[in-house]
């Protein structure tokens, strides 16, 4: 049916829980920083994080004024909380930051059943499959490498390394240019009904949406071409896998 199969990770692939604004978490990371001579009050940090994003995402706007969907380089907000302080860090520093603030806030995380067994269908099939993630590659690799994933795919696109996002064309350009698809043998797989569905129908895709716990609520008209509406990942293989 289909000879490219471009999957979405968070609630398509991967169930994931996170809270980025407990104050558990803005307590750890403040001591995280002072470990380093970075003197922040968890109240300080928070602050100071939200204000560096909102910096990071003016100034990609700035570079790239045609996108409508941005991302950020999440690791030079991480950065910036040292210069602030007047600290130097390492790269190495910088990585362990990000790993321990995505540990941190991960309340849970999983992947979904029949998600292995679909993928190695699609590999024992001859099938090309691809990520494309609204992500950060600084979360987003070590938790492909947690569930072993990084060998289903063929390419892989993560928002952070773009500065654009889903439902961006611009983002699926990205895609399709850089792995030479064609559009009427590709498939999307995703969980949002804008990002991964809406976009896909934007891009000249075909699409399948899957429906999750940690999907947003469909407000308006569901533009796939295939449905699984009770999140039962074992159902893709007969609806778009021949």
């Amino acid at each position: 049916m289909f000879k490219n199969y471009v999957f979405d990770l968070y609630g398509t692939l991967i169930d994931i829980n996170t809270d980025e604004w407990s104050p558990e978490l803005w307590e750890k990371l403040s001591i995280l920083y002072r470990y380093k001579k970075a003197d922040y009050t968890p109240e300080e940090i928070r602050a100071y994080y939200g204000k560096f994003v909102n910096e990071e995402k003016a100034k990609v706007r700035k570079r790239f004024p045609e996108y409508k969907n941005i991302d950020i380089k999440i690791e030079k907000v991480f950065k910036k909380l040292f210069t602030n302080k007047g600290v130097t860090p390492t790269d190495d520093e910088i990585n362990f930051v990000c790993t321990a603030f995505r540990c941190f806030s991960t309340i849970y995380i999983k992947l979904y059943d029949g998600v292995i067994d679909l993928l190695d269908t699609l590999r024992e099939k001859g099938k090309k499959v691809y990520l494309l993630s609204n992500a950060q590659r600084r979360f987003t690799e070590n938790e492909l490498n947690m569930f072993d994933l990084q060998k289903y795919f063929d390419g892989i696109v993560i928002s952070s390394d773009e500065e654009c996002s889903k439902p961006d064309p611009n983002y699926y350009e990205t895609l399709f240019e850089r792995y030479k698809l064609d559009k009427k043998e590709t498939v999307m797989v995703g969980n949002d009904y804008i990002s991964d569905i809406r976009g896909a129908k934007e891009a000249g895709l075909k699409s399948l949406y899957i429906h999750q716990s940690i999907s947003p609520e469909i407000n308006g008209e569901l533009l796939a071409n295939f449905t699984v509406m009770d999140g039962d990942v074992t159902k893709i293989k007969s609806m778009i896998v021949k």
